[in-house]
């Protein structure tokens, strides 16, 4: 067990300078953890409640664990919200029992990971490490040039899709995905691609979070656009960005 946690530190430590803020109560989580950050060079700065995107903005932050336990009963729509805003920051839910609705509810809204508690801090601070680095070699790609393709923007600037000055609103998964997809227009890509693109591991058998963002997607994309299509199923296999116009009924 003790290697294993050597190990775990001996990865993290790689990347170092990171700024971590935490939403967070529990007083012998935080001192185990603010030890640990000490040990890889991490800076721990800890909110004692729900707080503003300014707020955590102020904090110059790489990522932020927080408890949706203590944002209330519409703890989602507070992550959407705030990370429209700080599109360049990792969310990590720690939490205490869930159910599974719940899980994919906070991952459907933006999170990357989720954690269940008790859990050790040398995981907490791996899986910090991992959704920073994926932040990282997103922001760092080719998703930093808007494309653009018969009136539809999707604007890595804005981490948006604008139609004729309107914004479609997207979360940030929804956003990943739709750039996953119009950086290959034309291209038909895998389900298991996309996924291992977006999320950042590999998707289980079994899991429709994808086709859940695909669809909130298209809807957010046909308000704004309701006479053209841009994200074409091929059934069974993955999906295409392309724009299409819509047939007529009648």
């Amino acid at each position: 067990m003790q290697d294993a946690q050597a190990g775990v530190t001996m990865h993290a430590a790689r990347l170092s300078n990171l700024r971590i803020g935490t939403i967070e109560l529990d007083r012998g989580l935080l001192r185990s953890l603010a030890a640990h950050a000490r040990e890889l060079g991490w800076t721990l700065i800890v909110q004692p409640g729900p707080v503003s995107a300014d707020v955590l903005g102020d904090g110059r932050l790489h990522a932020v664990l927080v408890d949706v336990a203590l944002l209330g009963p519409h703890w989602d729509d507070w992550l959407a919200r705030h990370l429209r805003r700080l599109p360049g920051v990792g969310i990590v839910v720690c939490t205490g029992g869930s159910t599974l609705g719940q899980r994919i509810r906070g991952l459907e809204a933006g999170a990357d990971d989720w954690i269940t508690k008790p859990c050790a801090v040398e995981e907490i601070a791996a899986r910090l490490l991992a959704v920073t680095r994926a932040r990282r070699v997103r922001s760092s790609g080719s998703n930093t040039h808007a494309v653009h393709t018969v009136g539809l923007e999707v604007r890595p600037d804005q981490f948006d899709a604008v139609v004729e000055g309107r914004h479609a609103r997207l979360t940030r998964r929804e956003f990943d995905v739709l750039m996953c997809l119009a950086r290959e227009a034309g291209e038909m890509l895998s389900r298991e691609r996309i996924y291992r693109e977006v999320w950042g591991y590999e998707m289980a058998e079994g899991d429709r979070a994808l086709d859940t963002a695909i669809s909130k997607l298209r809807s957010k994309l046909q308000r704004i656009a309701p006479h053209r299509s841009y994200i074409h199923t091929h059934r069974g296999v993955g999906y295409r960005f392309g724009y299409e116009r819509k047939r007529q009924a009648g």
